[in-house]
């Protein structure tokens, strides 16, 4: 039996649809990027649409019967906002009670494993995203990866998995950073790094490979975004077979968690994994699965979510990021959102919450207090619609109104029980619509005006 009081109870990974070829940046840039895709964040996610997606995936695996979890904690290295809160965003996205703490324990990539930590110390959910950016011709740009995971604990009595050892070492080391505000980071060069990482890597794996049933692990993961320690992982870890890494490259304090989730989709009962995670410093968590994991995984694997994906323009994907100031749409811009106005609607813009009337049935989106069907009053029951499917009545393409992405696609949706509503349309264009298509909710960013971002709902097609 595991001597920590809570176990990893679900999980949730979340990979963005998106897929930037590496051919296509060594065409443009007349260098060398490597082969295959990488994972791109559309340009209305972002670190707090990622956590919020993978946090879903989570808590939907964690149980109706479960209790919420006891606090929420946000680790990224992009934030989108410094000074106020992330993990509130997340928080009511998915309309968890407001006694649930919440915060952001972000600032690097070793904040994944912070997060990681807390949440097992506390019974909390840790939720992992970033949006890596590289300037063009980069390692981050053509080996770095957007994503996110999620990981609830609780009772160790409900755990897939146990907690059977921490060990972590620290070190003050120069190899990558970036200054607030600054795009992109700066790397030292890699050999640098290794020779610091090296020593601290194999005393924290023998720490904690001191308390595995035959001193070795069966699953083994090294992450960190020094390329020479993830090249030679196998040689620094000792007792170590196979070693793998993050499967969507450096992920910064996703890293950890998308290569945790992979391990988790493939683990058998009674076998163990070490996630070592190196950035300033090192760090080793043993986990053992428990004969619930094949009950509890994730709906869709993080290789499944891998192997899908619509493919991108490099020169989209660089205006995307804001590193190719390209000729806005000669449309008005967004106005910023109003404070006020946003708080007195925080359960239907974050939670998706309408209501429904408790004498005929009829959902209200937004919710109102008038039934528009009896026309009883004040007779309502909150409900939100997050996570509930939908078919497409008909829907619109919007060649004028203002977008990144042109052009904006608008469907009707009517949900499977009950409520009707207008939504845009994530990660597709018109080709990919039918009225009857089947879709379902994702929280994304509508725009953003002043520095303030506009978070509501979108659809996405199944």
């Amino acid at each position: 039996m595991s001597e920590f009081r809570f176990g990893l109870v679900s999980y949730g990974a979340y990979l963005p649809s998106h897929r930037l070829a590496r051919a296509d940046i060594g065409a443009a840039l007349n260098t060398s990027a490597g082969r295959g895709e990488r994972v791109v964040a559309s340009f209305d996610e972002d670190s707090t649409t990622l956590g919020v997606a993978a946090a879903r995936a989570a808590l939907e695996r964690h149980g109706e019967e479960s209790a919420a979890p006891t606090a929420l904690y946000f680790a990224t290295t992009t934030p989108a906002y410094a000074d106020k809160a992330n993990a509130t965003a997340i928080h009511a996205a998915l309309g968890l009670p407001d006694n649930v703490f919440a915060a952001d324990t972000g600032g690097s990539a070793r904040s994944g494993v912070a997060a990681l930590r807390t949440g097992a110390a506390t019974g909390g959910v840790a939720v992992l995203a970033d949006v890596i950016v590289g300037r063009p011709g980069s390692a981050d740009e053509s080996g770095g990866g957007d994503g996110a995971a999620a990981f609830a604990f609780g009772p160790a009595a409900d755990a897939i998995a146990e907690i059977v050892a921490f060990a972590s070492a620290t070190e003050e080391i120069l190899d990558r950073w970036r200054t607030p505000g600054a795009a992109s980071g700066v790397q030292w060069e890699e050999r640098f790094g290794l020779d610091r990482y090296a020593p601290l890597v194999e005393r924290v794996t023998r720490e904690v490979l001191a308390s595995a049933d035959n001193g070795r692990a069966d699953h083994v993961i090294v992450v960190s975004g020094n390329s020479a320690v993830a090249k030679r992982a196998s040689s620094l870890v000792p007792n170590a077979g196979s070693v793998s890494g993050s499967p969507i490259g450096y992920a910064g304090a996703a890293s950890v968690g998308v290569a945790l989730a992979d391990a988790l989709d493939k683990a058998r009962p009674g076998e163990s994994i070490l996630v070592i995670s190196v950035a300033n410093g090192a760090d080793a968590i043993l986990l053992r699965a428990t004969d619930r994991i094949d009950d509890r995984r994730q709906r869709v694997s993080v290789a499944e979510q891998l192997a899908s994906g619509r493919a991108v323009a490099y020169p989209a994907y660089l205006t995307w990021r804001g590193l190719l100031d390209r000729e806005p749409p000669r449309r008005p811009e967004p106005d910023r959102v109003s404070g006020p106005a946003a708080a007195r609607n925080a359960a239907w813009k974050f939670a998706l919450s309408g209501s429904r009337c408790n004498k005929c049935g009829f959902v209200h989106l937004p919710p109102a207090r008038v039934c528009k069907d009896c026309g009883i009053v004040d007779r309502m029951t909150i409900e939100s619609l997050a996570g509930v499917p939908g078919s497409v009545a008909t829907y619109t393409v919007d060649r004028l109104a203002y977008s990144p992405a042109p052009p904006v696609v608008d469907a009707v949706v009517d949900f499977d029980d009950g409520g009707r509503y207008t939504f845009e349309v994530a990660d597709a264009g018109p080709s990919d619509l039918a009225v009857g298509a089947r879709v379902e909710t994702v929280f994304r960013r509508l725009n953003t005006a002043d520095g303030v971002h506009n978070y509501f709902w979108k659809v996405r097609v199944h």
